[in-house]
């Protein structure tokens, strides 16, 4: 019995009330245009001209359900009075036909359908609702010094003075709420099936939830590939200059010159990247490709290490999405090379061929274990390199190169370029 009660006893069962009787009254300045029809056919009966206007009314109500602004409200409204979960509705290019988003789509239906049967639950729910909270009031015979009575159709239910009356009154305050309770549970029903969303929706949201998740992956490669590089490379520029800088302070001012201006550079990346990240509006996205290698193998030069370049071909010839990617490829090779080399010289080739683009990084392994020296390691670079070569439908080999070296080795079709 408590569990019945309940509902009755939360503001959320009221509020959902007072937003079907709120939709009934917004639908009253349309009925001074659903008589016209009635008034311009005074011959008909009574009856007739009675239903006409209902139609006409329910017409004009259908009518403003068919404008999107109007469902957008209405999912607001729903989800703040109802406390219903509700998406909005995804933007798009209005498509016609039978299975399309035009005015023959049946989901478009839908919100004319939902206003429809919001306005008649509140109209009814209300007046049903008004009828026994005065009869609630009144019923207690004698309490203003005067009798009261419920006739509804020439029924009269004339209850005796004292506990009945009251009794009744009581029955009938509760029976208000209880209609309450019933109209918002209704529209509670209603509103996921009428203003949630339709299955095209449904397809648009997950392919909107598919690419936003695609960008932030696309980001977090390019945070783990450029800035993961620059902190490798800036941590042994560091130590380097701390070791020259009594012995050689010229090299050490150059090599903290090179720190200052690949920390520069990382900044530039994780500004873009923070900025996507917030929805703001992004500056231009930071490009770089194989036209930057000879500066990215300086700055490993800056940081102690010996690169030993191989290219050949015409670089120019790679460009757009091709060569951004083969930038970040080796970017991520080197990165290895530093953290896990044993600073012997790092083998580096690019080949441009009409067929395809090879590249490879190759370094001598160095030791392992976790030593103060150590870089720690996340494990996502190389299944992240393998996914963009995968994506460029490219080959990929990483792994021991002879007895004590270490080989990454990609191959992507040239004809690939943006």
């Amino acid at each position: 019995m408590i569990r019945g009660i309940r509902p009755l006893l939360r503001g959320s069962t009221y509020s959902g009330a007072l937003f079907a009787y709120c939709g009934a009254l917004a639908s009253l300045p349309l009925l001074p245009f659903a008589t016209l029809p009635a008034l311009a056919w005074p011959s008909a009966p009574v009856g007739v001209r009675y239903v006409l206007t209902l139609l006409v009314w329910a017409v004009l109500i259908g009518v403003i359900g068919l404008a999107r602004t109007t469902r957008r409200v209405l999912i607001a409204c729903a989800r703040r009075m109802l406390g219903v979960p509700l998406p909005d509705p995804v933007g798009g290019r209005r498509r016609a036909g039978p299975t399309g988003d035009g005015p023959a789509s049946p989901d478009r239906l839908r919100t004319p359908l939902w206003l429809l049967l919001h306005v008649a639950l509140g109209w009814a729910g209300a007046q049903v609702a008004i009828a026994l909270l005065i009869a609630g009031l009144l019923l207690p015979g004698g309490w203003a010094g005067a009798e009261a009575g419920l006739s509804v159709n020439g029924w009269t239910v004339r209850p005796e003075s004292g506990w009945p009356s009251w009794v009744a009154a009581l029955g009938c305050v509760l029976s208000a709420a209880a209609l309450c309770a019933a109209v918002t549970s209704a529209l509670r029903w209603l509103a996921p099936r009428l203003l949630g969303p339709s299955s095209a929706e449904r397809l648009a949201l997950a392919a909107e939830r598919e690419l936003r998740l695609a960008e932030r992956n696309r980001l977090a490669h390019e945070l783990h590939d450029s800035i993961g590089h620059t902190l490798t490379a800036t941590t042994i520029q560091a130590a380097v200059a701390g070791e020259m800088l009594s012995a050689d302070p010229v090299a050490a001012r150059a090599t903290l010159r090179s720190i200052e201006e690949s920390a520069r550079s990382a900044l530039e990346d994780l500004d873009y990247v923070l900025g996507v990240l917030r929805e703001e509006k992004a500056e231009t996205a930071p490009t770089r490709t194989l036209a930057d290698l000879p500066e990215l193998l300086d700055r490993l030069r800056h940081a102690g290490a010996v690169v030993e370049p191989e290219l050949s071909g015409e670089l120019a010839l790679v460009q757009g999405t091709l060569s951004r990617a083969a930038y970040r490829i080796l970017q991520e090779g080197l990165t290895n090379a530093l953290r896990h080399g044993s600073g012997a010289p790092i083998e580096v080739r690019v080949a441009v061929a009409p067929d395809g683009l090879e590249l490879s990084v190759v370094n001598r392994t160095g030791a392992t274990g976790a030593g103060p020296g150590a870089f720690p390691t996340s494990g996502h670079g190389l299944p992240g390199l393998a996914e963009r070569v995968r994506l460029l439908h490219g080959e990929i080999e990483a792994g021991p190169y002879g007895p004590r070296h270490w080989r990454l080795a990609v191959r992507l079709p040239v004809r690939l370029h943006a």
